[in-house]
């Protein structure tokens, strides 16, 4: 039986001085042979091209736009190329193990079925330092189970460890959230609630975190309202009692989103930022705590280091 191909796409944009070139070559140095590796470059005004130009590879497929296309539309320009069986969406500042192609095959045991296939992830700095790491301990778990395994930390979910069933993900039409935030996180849920999964519990791919990501630009109600439109898709594709499910969904995702708020400079609208946040997943997690263990902190840090440059 042949063995089905993978897609993996890349979408960049001025970052040739950066992270692309390790994240390319993570894409190249793939142990599985059956790849496809498309590289979709959202008009670039860097040397994006010179360097792909560096790589002699036949699997290897570069295309620039003539114009930026916006980054969502640029992922699934990608997807809608991909000739693959399943489909990696690779960002070009993260990375995967040489072996991680391979590990998500042999889940798939040469078969085109699968909905999703993931892998346990690490986080790592701009540094690649690793931050910290999750296995995937989901193997066997029904819908609803998985989806409660995401807010307990037994499992994450982005782009660079889920490996994708191209036709399914196409046939959803494509990747897209409210606010196409959390593209990946739909994709999931719709694709885990009604297709078997592939899971390959080991960390096979690394997460960079750093301050140029979308994730810290974005409207911080943006984001509120992308994760409660995924909590209401998750709560619709379960059967039976949906209450442990939604409660441990907004607890979790209200303290992830004030998290986001956190990184507000202006303590005033940082503070306007904790009450959307607070007010729009019904003070799941409590308000008063989340000052304390965070705003409290960071004030007497301020203070020791008046003091400190006193002295």
């Amino acid at each position: 039986m042949e063995k089905p191909m993978v897609t993996i796409g890349i979408p960049t944009y001025n970052r040739a001085d950066g992270f692309l070139k390790d994240t390319l070559e993570s894409a190249l140095e793939q142990s599985y042979p059956h790849l496809e590796i498309i590289v979709s470059d959202n008009c670039s005004t860097d040397a994006t091209e010179d360097l792909i130009d560096n790589y002699d590879d036949q699997r290897l497929r570069y295309i620039r736009h003539d114009k930026n296309i916006g980054a969502n539309n640029n992922f699934n320009y990608c997807l809608n190329k991909a000739k693959g069986d399943y489909f990696l969406l690779l960002h070009s500042d993260d990375l995967i193990d040489k072996d991680f192609v391979q590990a998500c095959m042999d889940q798939a045991e040469a078969g085109t079925n699968l909905g999703i296939i993931q892998t346990g992830v690490r986080v790592v700095n701009a540094n690649g330092e690793k931050l910290h790491e999750c296995q995937n301990q989901t193997g066997g778990l029904p819908a609803g189970e998985f989806f409660l395994a995401w807010f307990n930390d037994s499992v994450s979910w982005y782009f660079c460890n889920t490996l994708f069933n191209t036709r399914l993900l196409k046939g959803l039409g494509g990747l897209h959230s409210q606010h196409d935030l959390i593209q990946d996180n739909v994709a999931i849920v719709k694709l885990a609630s009604k297709y078997d999964r592939g899971n390959v519990k080991s960390v096979k791919a690394s997460f960079r975190k750093h301050l140029n990501q979308r994730t810290y630009a974005a409207n911080i109600k943006d984001w509120c309202d992308d994760y409660l439109t995924l909590v209401e898709l998750m709560c619709s594709a379960v059967d039976g009692d949906t209450k442990r499910l939604r409660d441990r969904a907004m607890r979790v995702l209200c303290k992830r989103n004030l998290n986001r708020a956190s990184v507000i400079n202006s303590y005033t609208e940082r503070l306007l930022a904790y009450l959307l946040v607070s007010r729009k997943f019904n003070f799941k997690y409590p308000l008063s705590t989340y000052l304390y263990e965070n705003e409290f902190h960071r004030i007497m840090k301020k203070i020791g280091k008046g003091v400190q440059s006193k002295n």
